[in-house]
């Protein structure tokens, strides 16, 4: 069991401390909203890798080339769309971005969404995390709860520690705060246009 406890806290932290447009997502809300308001993001997972992990786990061997495709599209469409509110926020006055934006929908629906819609969780829990709970789990079930258990744990802990980070950089003051804005609003319209470019590519369009 501890063997699998540790595949799952081991795996969630590299996933966890990768660049990718999660992270970028949960760099611009830390700075423009505050981790209060961003701290419950880090729970996104638990949101959106359910019907990732079901989809996976009924065709593990079987994912169809188009739907990885499909979700890179989608998903680059979205990250270009929050990448858009990202720079409207560093184009305010940074006087304004102390304090933390309020309406829309919760941060962590937003997180979820960003989540279900990046392939990134399809590749890894098809070709890693698919494959080795269903390992663990024929062994004996305590095996799959214990890699799942040190997954999640794991994940909710990195990002909360990555949004608190953030955050904190954010609090050195509004010119700080807003140049990290910045720097999210580039990286995710970067991710967006890479998710759409190899959606594109994989459709024989680029």
């Amino acid at each position: 069991m501890l063997r699998y406890l540790v595949y799952g806290i081991t795996f969630a932290f590299a996933a966890a401390v990768q660049p990718g447009p999660f992270q970028a997502f949960l760099l611009s809300q830390a700075v423009s909203r505050g981790w209060r308001r961003t701290l419950p993001a880090a729970f996104a997972p638990l949101l959106s890798d359910g019907p990732i992990v079901a989809l996976v786990l009924l065709v593990l061997t079987r994912v169809p080339a188009w739907l990885v495709t499909v979700l890179q599209g989608l998903g680059g469409v979205f990250l270009i769309y929050l990448a858009w509110g990202a720079a409207r926020t560093w184009r305010e006055d940074p006087a304004r971005q102390s304090a933390p934006a309020g309406g829309g929908p919760p941060t962590v629906w937003k997180a979820a969404l960003v989540n279900l819609l990046n392939p990134n969780p399809y590749l890894s829990w098809s070709l890693v995390m698919g494959p080795l709970l269903l390992k663990g789990w024929a062994e004996a079930p305590l095996h799959g709860a214990a890699l799942l258990l040190g997954f999640y744990i794991t994940m909710v802990a990195c990002q909360m520690g990555i949004i608190l980070l953030f955050a904190g950089a954010g609090n050195l003051g509004p010119k700080v705060g807003r140049a990290l804005v910045g720097v999210s609003a580039l990286a995710l319209a970067g991710f967006g246009a890479y998710e759409l470019w190899m959606a594109a590519r994989s459709l024989g369009l680029g």
